[in-house]
């Protein structure tokens, strides 16, 4: 089995409702898609969400993917992962996320061809999780309606983004515990927001509020003043936009340890075998893993799904960027259920693309 042709597209998708983190406002995003076919008619699918965290441009990782992916993978045998994943490592090392989207393809191709789930490909580790939904930040009584919707539709887990307004910050999780009551679990994101004053400000009303984690809460430079933090609050902090590779998995492994867990995200790591490789330094530290994700297709969202439940460090999930989008270019990925993922009982990703769906 050869591949004969690398087939790339790209797609501006508004979201359904804009968003607010930190340092940005976000309304539409631009995806990119890729379908990877053999002599024998097997398809890959695979997509890349660019972000500025890694400071990839949507025309970087288009080039990347015009260029780079046919110049790489034309004329391989598919099934040979290892030493093409590498190479993709190697020779796209600036383009994460189109590194990702290639790499996803070649797992799910192969394991269309073997006719299994990737994750049954990887090893399965755990079946189904409840993802968090994620509410920008906005005015209190905006943040209690938003989750007043997530609630009614199933979901027991919200994440909150931080970081314009300590104080307000405060005032809308005191409120927010209030509306939802206990049951519901609410994550915190300040993505790089604070001041390390501020998030020990958030981390003292963390228990006070059952506050599950509290992502990213200084500036990604910052290393020094996390590991000055105290060992409990640590402990619930979730690295993200200090977490790209893995010689950041290292790195931030060395003791005192500035987080106590690892948000992997496939578009940062370049997919499945980065994350995978972020992983394993996890595991091997007693570091958790939460995966999380940009806006993306149902495709990558899949992707990171069955590299998240091929992990036995897997503790949390945040995958909810393709529900934000109001329309998609692929379809199927995952079931969900009350808030829960699954991966779907089909071969590969189980993700088709319309036009060339079977």
């Amino acid at each position: 089995m050869r591949i004969t042709s690398v087939e790339t597209w790209q797609d501006s998708l508004p979201l359904v409702r804009p968003y607010t983190i930190a340092f940005k406002t976000v309304s539409a995003v631009d995806l990119h898609f890729v379908r990877i076919i053999t002599d024998s008619g097997t398809i890959g699918l695979g997509s890349a969400a660019p972000t500025d965290v890694t400071g990839e441009s949507s025309e970087a990782c288009a080039a990347a993917l015009a260029d780079g992916g046919r110049d790489i993978l034309i004329g391989r045998d598919p099934r040979h992962l290892r030493p093409q994943t590498r190479d993709l490592t190697a020779r796209l090392g600036s383009t994460p996320a189109a590194r990702a989207a290639l790499d996803m393809a070649l797992y799910d191709l192969v394991a269309c061809h073997l006719g299994v789930p990737v994750l049954d490909m990887l090893g399965r580790c755990h079946d189904a999780m409840e993802t968090s939904v994620t509410i920008g930040i906005k005015p209190a009584d905006e943040t209690l309606r938003e989750a007043s919707e997530y609630i009614e539709g199933g979901f027991r887990c919200l994440k909150i983004k931080l970081g314009h307004d300590a104080a307000e910050d405060k005032d809308r999780l005191l409120q927010l515990r209030a509306h939802v009551g206990p049951e519901v679990r609410i994550r915190v994101d300040a993505n790089q927001g604070y001041t390390p004053g501020k998030a020990l400000m958030l981390h003292s009303l963390a228990a006070s509020l059952d506050l599950e984690l509290i992502e990213q809460p200084l500036p990604a430079s910052d290393i020094d003043a996390m590991r000055h933090m105290p060992n409990q609050s640590r402990q619930v902090m979730a690295a993200d936009e200090s977490l790209h590779d893995t010689a950041d998995a290292i790195r931030l492994a060395k003791r005192p340890r500035p987080f106590g867990i690892y948000n992997i995200k496939l578009m940062k790591c370049g997919g499945i075998s980065g994350g995978r490789a972020i992983a394993a330094v996890a595991e091997s530290a007693g570091i958790d893993l939460m995966w999380g994700c940009m806006d993306e297709s149902v495709v990558s969202i899949a992707a990171a799904l069955h590299a998240a439940y091929s992990c036995h460090a897997t503790r949390y999930i945040d995958l909810d960027g393709s529900f934000d989008l109001s329309r998609d270019a692929m379809e199927g990925g995952f079931r969900l259920e009350r808030g829960k993922l699954f991966v779907l009982d089909r071969p590969g990703l189980g993700v088709r693309c319309p036009p060339c769906a079977s």
